[in-house]
Formats: C-alpha cells, structure tokens, sequence
C-alpha cells in the first residue's frame, strides 16, 4: 500500500488512485478526466491509460518495479557539437561565460539567464527545454505550474528536486515562448554538454520534444521515442525522454504514459544498478 507522502504525490501529479475489487488492497493509478489550463509544451500524441502499481521506495532497489514495454532500443546519438565546447571550464568559470553569453540574439531580450539548479553530483540529471516568463524573471528552471508538477514527478520516485540537477536546451527565453531556433540551441549546446560533462549522471531525463531532439539529434516525436531506453553522446549516459510538464497540464490522459516513464527511470537508476 502506498504511504502517505507517496499519495500525495501521485494525487499531484493528477493520477487518481482507485482500489481493484476482488484482488485485495492492489491499488492501481488512472488519470483524470478533467481537462486542465493549457501550459508550454507543444508535443502531440495520444494513448490509453494502464493500471500501474505503486513504487517501493527508493532505498531498496531491489524491489524496483517491472516496467512494461521497455525494449532495448539502438543507440541514437547527436553526431554534431556546433560552436567550441568549454571543456575545461570549472563550475564558477562556466556560470560566467553563461551570464556574460551573447552568442545569440536571446541576449538582447532575456532578463537574465537560466543557468541550472540543483545537486552537482545527483545521478539524475533532469533536461527540458527553454525558459519561460517566470523562469526568466527568476533565474531557475521549472519554477511555474510546469514545475510544480515536475516537482511531484521526481518526488513519486524519491527524489526530492534538490537532490537531482535540472537544466534546459538553452540557457535564456525565447521571445513569446515561441521554440528555439536552430542557431539558438547550436550556441547553448556547449554549456549544456559541459554541465553534463561535469555532472557525469548516471540518467538523463529528457522532458519534452526540443529536449529529446536536441539531445538525440533527431526529429522523431516524443510518443515514439519514450518507452525505451537511449544513449547521450558524449559519455554513453543512459537516456529516457518522457513528455514536457506543461504538456501534461494541457493533456492530462498522458499522465498514465509519464508514470510509466518514470518508472522506467526508477529502475534503470535502482533495479539495473546502471
């Protein structure tokens, strides 16, 4: 039976938990039928809903759930580093390249920039996409309605959001939220690549369509490349993509999909020992 923190935050994440007669106290999650206000997040897809099983808590992974449809999948990797990689830059050395960046035109409207949060050497690093209005007002990543959920995703598999590290593609808003441009994302791939470099995760997960593509150099949607297990070049890190929170705000039958995913992140962290 899930505890109560563990239920809290399946019921933030929109997963309503829902008990199975004839088959004693096995509780199975199904997402609401309520539509929520849309948020950013522009991937598209549609699926069913599955009962899922409550997680164990992360201090026995040897308890980590199965996960299904996971299949080995072949290697997609970003072929490509555009512009130089500051690769021996320090922590301190790359904030400062960061804030003082004009590489693009983002400098010229950005607030400030949105450099990354959170534990340096966590073995979950966490990548979306762009920075937002509020984002850019505070200098953080993931701090509207996005990140709220966002927060409880991590927290239903045992993390708290300190104690894993989140980044975006790009390290400042585009105007309107509109995607990030080609020469957008060549110009921030160096700094994202550094903090992985430096970070050396044991797990990335990739949330949302401008993240997976850019991480994996392709343009395949979120709905076929979630479910599966990928590696990031450089440092053949495991790779999971799951849909962007604010996707989820607007679709939230998709909530059932990304509890899969997370689960899926859970055991490749705990039950595979990667």
């Amino acid at each position: 039976m899930l505890d109560a923190r563990r239920r809290a935050c399946l019921e933030a994440m929109g997963i309503e938990l829902w008990r199975v007669r004839g088959e004693g106290n096995r509780l199975a999650e199904n997402a609401p039928s309520h539509t929520e206000p849309p948020g950013q997040g522009s991937e598209t897809g549609g699926g069913s809903l599955a009962p899922q099983r409550p997680l164990p808590t992360r201090t026995h992974p040897d308890q980590a759930p199965a996960v299904a449809n996971l299949e080995p999948a072949a290697p997609q990797r970003a072929t490509t580093v555009l512009g130089p990689e500051p690769s021996g830059f320090s922590w301190e050395e790359l904030e400062v390249a960061v804030k003082t960046c004009t590489a693009c035109d983002l400098h010229e409207t950005r607030t400030q920039t949105v450099f990354g949060v959170g534990d340096r050497s966590t073995s979950l690093m966490v990548v979306g996409e762009a920075p937002g209005a509020d984002e850019d007002r505070q200098g953080e990543p993931f701090v509207g309605r996005a990140g709220q959920l966002l927060n409880a995703m991590l927290q239903a598999i045992g993390f708290a959001r300190e104690q894993v590290y989140i980044a975006n593609i790009i390290k400042c808003r585009p105007p309107g939220n509109r995607d990030p441009h080609i020469e957008e994302t060549a110009a921030c791939q160096p700094f994202l690549h550094r903090q992985i470099a430096l970070i050396q995760p044991r797990l990335i997960l990739s949330v949302g369509r401008i993240s997976a593509h850019n991480l994996l150099g392709t343009e395949e949607a979120v709905g076929r490349l979630r479910g599966r297990v990928h590696r990031f070049d450089p440092g053949d890190i495991p790779l999971i993509v799951t849909y962007h929170p604010a996707y989820l705000l607007r679709r939230p039958q998709e909530k059932s999909k990304a509890w899969q995913d997370l689960q899926a992140a859970y055991r490749t962290l705990g039950g595979r020992m990667v």
